[in-house]
């Protein structure tokens, strides 16, 4: 399913910084097969996130989200503090303050950098748990978060688990009817051409070419779309295995708009869209837009074989005038 967060208080998961916590063990995982981080740090991880989210839109300041964030959170979390901070500049000190509880931990054994896991728990701004990919490339690194997903209690992925969970390789010995490291390059042919049979209909794929149809063209303007993966570094997919023997994977993408009007008009940016947009809008804009994901890939082999989204956040992270 797809979720827009709602403004100020989940439109862009934005937080603060996440300060290396002095008197933390150390963790070596070079070589060695190890917990990705111990039961004990786990909830010290999630609850300092939440103690610098909330300092974040408390003083809304972009720049501390990257002691906080990674990859496509950062994209987001960077873009909307903007946006915060050109309608609050000294800061809004009334924004609600995040709330968890009723966490869980699901954290595999690796080798080797970077690391993660997940913490899902019960929020205060809604029904729904909020699922948390933690990463960490390093030993003298912060965990930052890279991935959220918002779910239902039923929704909550069955993941796989020996005392500790199980990460699904991203190449080609997954396991998996879809590689990890090629969910982003083949999603984004779906929106784009119809492409992608690999991923079941839904609102993040056939209901998103249904919904830019109606836009392609229209009395006012026409609508171009360029859809591009997103490859590597903090972007990289990550995987759990599940009880089925398939996967729950984290994969980001790129999603960009131009808007062009027709004699006589002139596209008029929402406010909030101002805040990082560059250049004049006279005749056309475009909007650079990044979805993270969380989708369900069955086994290799599996008599079900579709991709199915559990969760789809967006974000406008840059926009142009021309």
């Amino acid at each position: 399913m797809m979720r827009r967060l709602p403004r100020l208080e989940l439109t862009a998961l934005t937080t603060a910084a996440l300060l290396t916590l002095t008197g933390w063990m150390t963790v070596h995982g070079e070589r060695e097969v190890i917990p990705a981080v111990s039961q004990e740090e786990a909830p010290k991880v999630l609850r300092h996130f939440t103690d610098t989210y909330n300092k974040a839109w408390r003083a809304a300041d972009p720049k501390l989200i990257a002691q906080a964030e990674t990859g496509p959170l950062l994209a987001i979390g960077r873009a909307d503090l903007t946006v915060e901070r050109a309608e609050h500049p000294d800061g809004n000190p009334g924004a609600g303050a995040l709330e968890f509880e009723n966490a869980r931990f699901t954290i595999p054994k690796q080798a080797g950098w970077p690391k993660f896991f997940v913490a899902d728990a019960d929020s205060n701004r809604g029904t729904d748990r909020w699922m948390l990919m933690f990463t960490r490339g390093g030993p003298d690194e912060p965990w930052r978060a890279a991935y959220l997903s918002l779910l239902s209690e039923d929704e909550v992925p069955d993941f796989a688990l020996d005392g500790f969970a199980e990460p699904v390789p991203t190449g080609a010995d997954s396991g998996l009817a879809v590689r990890p490291d090629r969910l982003s390059s083949s999603y984004v042919k779906y929106p784009m051409t119809g492409e992608g049979t690999e991923f079941a209909d839904g609102p993040a794929t056939s209901g998103l070419r249904a919904e830019r149809q109606k836009h392609v063209r229209t009395p006012k303007y026409w609508t171009e779309y360029i859809d591009t993966p997103a490859y590597g570094g903090d972007f990289a997919p990550v995987g759990l295995r599940t009880k089925d023997g398939g996967g729950v994977v984290f994969f980001a993408s790129y999603h960009r708009q131009k808007q062009t009007a027709a004699k006589g008009f002139r596209p008029t940016p929402p406010k909030r869209v101002e805040a990082v947009m560059t250049g004049k809008v006279r005749k056309a804009i475009t909007l650079t837009r990044v979805f993270e994901s969380s989708v369900r890939v069955p086994a290799k082999g599996a008599a079900e074989r579709e991709v199915v989204f559990l969760n789809r956040l967006e974000g406008v992270t840059a926009a142009k005038g021309e």
